[in-house]
Order: C-alpha cells, then sequence, then structure tokens
C-alpha cells in the first residue's frame, strides 16, 4: 500500500509544483507524478538532514521541503524533457 501513497502524494505534489511554476510546463501527467515522487523522496532526504523529519504532530516542515524538491525537479525535468525532444510526435514513413 506505500507504492499507492507514493503515486499519489507524486501527483499531487506534481500538479502543484507545475501550479507554482511561471508558465506552461508541457511534461505528461505520468512524468509529472515521477518528478513529484522524486521531490518528495528529495524532500524527506534534506528534512532528515536538518532534523526535522521525525517531529510530534503535523510535520509541516518536511511537506514543505517535499514541494520544494517537486518544485526544483519539475523545473529542471521540464527543461530535460524538452531538450530531448520530448512531446514531439514521430513522423510516420510512408
Amino acid at each position: 500500500m506505500n507504492w499507492l501513497w507514493a503515486i499519489v502524494v507524486g501527483l499531487v505534489l506534481g500538479v502543484i509544483a507545475k501550479a507554482i511554476l511561471p508558465g506552461k510546463q508541457p511534461i505528461p501527467l505520468w512524468l509529472t507524478t515521477i518528478y513529484g515522487i522524486l521531490g518528495a523522496i528529495v524532500g524527506n532526504a534534506v528534512a532528515g538532514w536538518v532534523g526535522i523529519r521525525d517531529t510530534p504532530g503535523v510535520d509541516w516542515g518536511r511537506h514543505l521541503l517535499q514541494l520544494a524538491g517537486a518544485v526544483l525537479i519539475v523545473a529542471m525535468g521540464t527543461r530535460l524533457y524538452a531538450a530531448l525532444g520530448g512531446g514531439r510526435r514521430r513522423r510516420e514513413r510512408t
């Protein structure tokens, strides 16, 4: 069941990150979800390094770090996706 939560949290973080970033991010929803999952992992790692990973109550600091990680990864990943030609349809040979 943990993988399901990772997908849901990744989707939510990725969509919020796309909304925060200026302009349009031409990446598909599945890639947004993957970037959100990676952002959550980065945010959790940073929270552990700073010492706020396990606190009593709601971990707002950890959640903000997860969102910051998602914003960073969506921003970088969108550029990488565009540089690799993502989103272009291949011409069919006839």
